[in-house]
């Protein structure tokens, strides 16, 4: 069975003054064809899949490739090309059975267990954190003086990287992660990046210590090309997307007023209040996926070779699995959300992730009461158009007793 309907391309517009809602055409498409055709940049007829049980299915189905080298991209310019396929360690562009031999190698780290022992760890460096922005306060940028320290500080802990090169390690990232870096910029970080990681998998290969690289090295057959990438990939799934969630997550309570008072009033709802915050935020809005072969999907055939385009945020804000899905509710039941994915490629550190939301959103509201915007919502920087949601900066003040 096929459709008649003309391709629709992607909508990426939020509507103005709502920074946390998803494109409103998204809501239509949902209502209407679920699974529709859309137009690529690249002129390619893929599909789109926006309803939760859609994106679901297509997560789960291994006859759908995470391959970004055989997939037309969702976003980007027509004239984009293909990257190359991914290089050893990078299983995040990886299909069985190579990435299942990455996947083993790590899943042990990232158990709820595990993660869990890290609290303390979270803790002292959020207090770290909040310190350093007491003494030099009231107005800061939150993203540079919380939101992204905290999860970068404890991302080094992990890998083992040497306290005098953690300021190097970060500026890198920083950069790789930001928006206003040109071109070279990135390719200098990023050859920083493989530097600081090479030496330290060598300095871990003659001295192990107590940290996951070391681990790997002593209980794993990775190389030093697969260590290093591997490293990278831990680094930019523990570092970019926590920070842009804690940040975003603050701007959005900022803007709830009760839902924040109801999370300083009860320290219980911290666990509940995290998961209806990337539920509802949704900071990875689009993924994709491309067919390996003929699929029989919501009563259409999707060809092999065809990419289909998953509206995670739009499957998140879906009225048929969470009602009153446009509201901010941190006592809401949120299980089946998709904002860490589904499926084998489901994210690695999301254990890690809740740890670090969990202690570091409640923590920063408790110590300032007083917390507001320092500017108008309306000129808070969005980060629009990224494969990562959130805000370039977050302007925020609060009341010296």
């Amino acid at each position: 069975m096929t459709t008649t309907s003309e391709p629709v391309q992607l909508p990426d517009a939020r509507r103005a003054g709502c920074p946390f809602d998803p494109p409103p055409e998204l809501a239509d498409l949902r209502a209407e064809r679920p699974l529709t055709r859309m137009l690529f940049p690249d002129g390619h007829i893929g599909w789109l899949a926006t309803s939760h049980e859609m994106v679901r299915a297509v997560l789960a189905d291994r006859r759908f490739s995470a391959r970004t080298d055989l997939m037309h991209h969702p976003f980007g310019g027509p004239d984009d090309e293909r990257p190359p396929p991914a290089p050893p360690g990078v299983l995040t562009d990886m299909d069985p059975p190579h990435h299942t031999r990455y996947r083993r190698a790590l899943t042990g780290y990232f158990t709820v267990r595990r993660m869990r022992m890290l609290t303390e760890q979270v803790e002292r460096f959020t207090a770290q954190q909040l310190d350093e922005m007491e003494r030099t306060g009231p107005a800061v940028d939150l993203v540079e003086a919380f939101a992204r320290p905290v999860p970068g500080l404890l991302i080094c802990e992990l890998l083992g990287v040497p306290y005098e090169r953690r300021a190097e390690f970060q500026d890198h990232a920083a950069v790789l992660t930001g928006a206003a870096a040109t071109v070279e910029e990135m390719g200098v970080a990023f050859l920083g990046m493989r530097a600081v990681m090479s030496d330290l998998v060598l300095i871990k290969r003659a001295n192990p210590a107590d940290d996951l690289i070391s681990d790997l090295i002593t209980t794993t057959d990775l190389d030093e090309e697969e260590l290093v990438n591997v490293g990278i990939v831990l680094l930019g799934a523990g570092l970019d997307t926590t920070a842009h969630m804690i940040a975003l997550g603050t701007f959005a309570l900022l803007q709830h007023p009760e839902q924040l008072a109801a999370l300083r009033a009860e320290p219980g709802l911290a666990e509940p209040a995290v998961e209806e915050l990337l539920r509802y935020l949704t900071i990875t809005p689009t993924g994709a996926r491309m067919a390996l072969e003929d699929v029989e999907l919501g009563g259409q055939t999707v060809k092999a070779g065809d990419t289909v385009a998953l509206s995670i945020q739009s499957a998140n804000r879906d009225p048929l699995r969470y009602p009153d899905p446009d509201k901010l509710d941190l006592g809401r039941k949120t299980a089946g959300h998709v904002a860490f994915g589904h499926g084998i490629h489901q994210c690695l550190g999301q254990q890690l992730a809740r740890v670090e939301l969990q202690v570091a959103i409640p923590a920063l509201v408790k110590r300032f009461p007083t917390l507001r915007l320092a500017v108008a919502p309306d000129d808070v920087p969005m980060r629009d158009g990224m494969p990562i949601y959130g805000v370039h900066r977050l302007p925020v003040t609060w009341d010296v007793p």
